[in-house]
């Protein structure tokens, strides 16, 4: 592992990277928050539909 090199690649990641605006942020958040809704959905779907099925 060379150790500067690797320290200058997280610096210059760093140095490209930057803070996202309002609205990125706002719309990352939904498009999140949308899949998570959408997984949770499946999940309750599933759990309804095992219950329901005898064994």
């Amino acid at each position: 592992m060379d150790v500067p090199r690797d320290l200058a690649s997280y610096l210059r990641l760093i140095k490209l990277s930057s803070v996202p605006t309002r609205e990125e942020f706002m719309q990352i958040s939904k498009v999140a928050g949308i899949g998570i809704l959408i997984v949770g959905s499946v999940g309750f779907l599933i759990f309804g539909i095992m219950k329901f099925i005898p064994k």
